[in-house]
């Protein structure tokens, strides 16, 4: 499968761009397992234009990502052509347009997945986009506003149209938030669609090897992307190219390997942002790799407030010691 000029092999997995966690360090522990293709943060383009530090800072890729896509959402299209040619500054493969994140504070300004409410602007503004960079431009969207307009179908169509390389759909709503179990049933419409011949990325509730599989079985689709799912189990891409190459089941790791997997994520963290940031920034993940140990929330509580490295090393050493 390609995006392009990208190859990603057969079957790829890809991560979802997710903002406060897809961060350098979370990308680099889920590439150390496999993640065929990652996105940044996604980045208002506001902010990007403005020269806003926190925006700037989500710029920053490496070589060991790649592939690798810079995702950007907004709802003016002067801003978002802007913003894509100074993520195209930053050298990644893609650029990313984000007609997807259904969080109110951006959707009800006409960004993201309030962008569903206005298809011609978003077909507009996706040919401006593609027009304004050397690079492949892709889009993440949903099925639609709400039940009564689900219009990715056709609206697929269009933006491929407009030029885009390849099209991710989330089997949601805008008004479903993430309630509710994703419909794939238009994603493979999309698919079935003999005009389209660009790739087309599944997401939605793609939570263990076997959903993954069925997916790829059901709906045809080129590629998957997971999202939530990695919280606190990023071997997760490891286990689904594992299951559709050979039909087996890869034990979990154990509360050991989650461990020494933790240290790897929070040295990371600690290199690319510093000890306080590095430090603030794991507190999200750190207790996620160790969801579902009995008598763990004194410890957990500990884990997401101490401020120091080395008494977080402390605490997973007795993790190990404890439950290990």
């Amino acid at each position: 499968m390609k995006i392009s000029n990208i190859e990603l092999g057969e079957k790829p997995v890809f991560l979802a761009p997710m903002e406060n966690v897809t961060d350098p360090s979370f990308r680099y522990i889920c590439k150390y397992f496999g993640a065929d293709m990652m996105y940044t943060e996604f980045i208002a383009a506001d902010g990007l234009v403005r020269d806003a530090s926190k925006s700037l800072a989500k710029l920053d890729i490496f070589d060991y990502e790649r592939p690798i896509g810079i995702q950007i959402y907004g709802h003016e299209i002067p801003s978002m052509v802007e913003a894509a040619k100074l993520a195209e500054q930053a050298k990644p493969d893609l650029i990313d347009i984000n007609f997807g994140c259904p969080v109110r504070k951006i959707a009800t300004r006409g960004a993201g997945s309030g962008m569903m409410l206005f298809p011609d602007k978003m077909v507009e503004m996706t040919r401006s986009i593609v027009d304004a960079v050397k690079i492949p431009v892709t889009v993440k969207t949903r099925l639609g506003w709400d039940e009564n307009s689900k219009i990715i179908v056709e609206l697929a169509e269009r933006l491929q149209d407009a030029g885009i390389a390849a099209i991710t759909v989330h089997g949601r709503t805008r008004s479903q938030l993430y309630k509710g179990e994703a419909d794939w049933t238009l994603i493979g419409e999309i698919k079935k669609n003999r005009r389209m011949h660009i790739p087309v990325i599944g997401n939605g509730d793609i939570d263990s090897p076997q959903k993954a599989k069925q997916m790829f079985d059901d709906y045809n689709v080129d590629a998957i992307m997971t999202g939530r799912a990695t919280f606190g189990q990023p071997w997760i891409f490891r286990n689904i190219k594992h299951y559709i190459r050979t039909g087996e089941l890869l034990a979990e790791p154990t509360v050991a390997e989650r461990v020494e997997i933790a240290k790897i994520h929070f040295k990371k963290s600690l290199d690319i942002k510093g000890e306080r940031a590095g430090v603030l920034e794991m507190r999200r993940h750190l207790s996620c790799y160790f969801k579902g140990l009995p008598d763990f929330k004194e410890t957990r509580l500990k884990l997401v407030t101490t401020d120091e490295p080395e008494q977080i090393i402390e605490l997973l050493n007795f993790i190990n010691e404890r439950w290990g």
